[in-house]
């Protein structure tokens, strides 16, 4: 080859490397980025986030603003903790923002991000969205979920009652929402042929893959670091809690395959049974693999569960502190509800006060308090700064629902700031985003607030509640997990007193 023509093909990609350098060095210095800490050598501002990040990042934002780029590790992430700069992320900019990054948790567990949650923007993911929402998360489909919330919901009343007979009556709210909420997701993704063995396990895999995210990786924030995590057991404990993922979902999946293949599966609200047969004639612009359905579903039954067991425990937890909203909102239960020992679905849509009670219990205790993580897909400008492409975004909507330019007495649990406002959680508006908002929205918000109402009206109508003997309604510990999704982090004992129906 001519020793010029070499020379050329190898010096024109430089060229307009070196341009394209030279440009985004001219706008970073002409659009000037947001407000940063001081950081460190090496680690960044790591060494700022704290145990409850959303609550360290929340008084750094004090200081530095509602924009505030921080260096996490090698990983530039902008904190966005005010209404007006959510907005910005999340409607402005949606499209910039609306993939994730890829963190080491979900790659190894989720099948390198084949879920819903955690898959990048794309195709892929659009195409698993709407599959999702029209098969699981629509209006109908919860709907037709209503006989499964109210046979788990009725067992779990009768085993408060049984559980209350013994122990002097204290009761653990904590294990008992936690089982509720897996049983409902079982049954609803699996049908009612799932064994209590195999649903116990589910919960137990479940709690651990919450572990699993709150526990850091040297990976996530100094990617060229991975060995160490190799080095640290962090990777081997994680694919090994992957392989017992694996393997459960695979014989449910084996089963389901069987049952179908022998006519046995009627259930038209089966999940699992619906993927079977759009994996066979799919309507989908791709094949839907074994794989890509096990993080589906795991996407489903762990997301789920956490959110829906966090809201209702810290709806008992908010209401035994709050005497008089407790009694005010039981009162509304058992006038609607009279003479009913159940109450039915059909009945919620009159529960006004006890439906600001769950917004008012969102607001403070939004279940993911930072949200998921985004990433920007190119640079932009925001409120006037300059955001690289690939930069890791948190949202504090913990922070937002405690803006004191929108929330008087921010701090204080008021459900009454609700019953005259028609502010709601579908992200419409962004001083309160407890699901979040824009493409990458919670599509399985309606999905847990049906659970969640359900269940919050039957604990409420069939008991009353008093916390343990030693225990004062001010001493009761209020502390946060921490995690990915923020459960108390103290279990939530109490004591319920049945009441008479008729």
């Amino acid at each position: 080859m001519d020793p010029m023509l070499l020379a050329a093909l190898f010096l024109i990609p430089l060229f307009f490397l070196l341009v394209e350098q030279s440009k985004r060095k001219s706008i970073s210095k002409k659009t000037p980025h947001p407000p940063s800490p001081s950081k460190l050598p090496f680690i960044g501002n790591l060494h700022q986030l704290g145990l409850l990040p959303h609550r360290s990042l929340f008084e750094l934002s004090k200081k530095y603003g509602p924009l505030m780029l921080l260096h996490l590790g090698s990983i530039p992430t902008l904190v966005v903790s005010s209404p007006s700069s959510a907005q910005e992320i999340l409607r402005t900019h949606d499209l910039v923002f609306a993939s994730r990054p890829s963190l080491k948790a979900s790659r190894i567990l989720l099948y390198n991000n084949n879920d819903m949650a955690f898959a990048p923007y794309g195709e892929y993911w659009r195409q698993i969205r709407k599959l999702c929402v029209t098969n699981l998360l629509s209006l109908k489909m919860i709907k037709s979920f209503s006989l499964v919330r109210m046979e788990e919901v009725s067992l779990m009343i009768e085993g408060i009652s049984r559980k209350a007979s013994t122990n002097n009556g204290v009761v653990c709210m904590s294990e008992i929402l936690n089982s509720l909420t897996c049983d409902v997701l079982c049954k609803s993704l699996f049908g009612s042929s799932v064994i209590l063995e195999k649903r116990k396990l589910l919960c137990e895999l479940i709690r651990k893959n919450v572990a699993f995210f709150q526990e850091a990786s040297l990976e996530d924030y100094f990617p060229r670091l991975r060995w160490l995590d190799v080095l640290f057991g962090l990777e081997g404990r994680l694919r090994r809690h992957s392989e017992k993922w694996d393997a459960l979902l695979g014989d449910l999946i084996q089963d389901h395959i069987r049952q179908l293949n022998e006519g046995q599966s009627t259930s038209s609200t089966d999940f699992i049974d619906v993927m079977l047969q759009l994996q066979k004639n799919s309507g989908l612009e791709f094949v839907l693999t074994n794989e890509q359905i096990k993080a589906i579903l795991m996407d489903m039954i762990a997301a789920g569960t956490d959110t829906s067991f966090a809201v209702l425990e810290w709806s008992m937890a908010e209401l035994i502190r709050n005497p008089n909203v407790m009694a005010k909102v039981q009162n509304e239960v058992r006038e609607i509800a009279h003479g009913k020992e159940i109450v039915g679905e059909e009945l919620l849509d009159k529960l006004n006060y006890m439906r600001a009670v769950i917004k008012e219990v969102l607001r403070l205790h939004p279940s993911a308090p930072l949200l998921l993580p985004h990433e920007s897909l190119h640079d932009c400008q925001i409120q006037g700064y300059h955001i690289s492409k690939e930069t890791r975004v948190l949202i504090n909507a913990w922070a937002i629902g405690r803006d004191e330019v929108y929330w008087k007495e921010a701090q204080d649990f008021k459900p009454e700031r609700f019953l005259s406002s028609d502010v709601d959680y579908k992200g419409n508006d962004f001083h309160y985003i407890p699901f979040g908002s824009g493409r990458r929205i919670c599509p399985g918000m309606q999905f847990a607030v049906a659970i969640i109402e359900i269940s919050l009206a039957n604990l409420l109508h069939r008991f009353n509640w008093t916390l343990p003997s030693g225990i004062s309604y001010e001493s009761l510990d209020m502390q946060e997990a921490a995690g990915i999704t923020t459960p108390r982090k103290e279990k939530l004992e109490l004591v319920p007193l049945a009441v008479k129906i008729f």
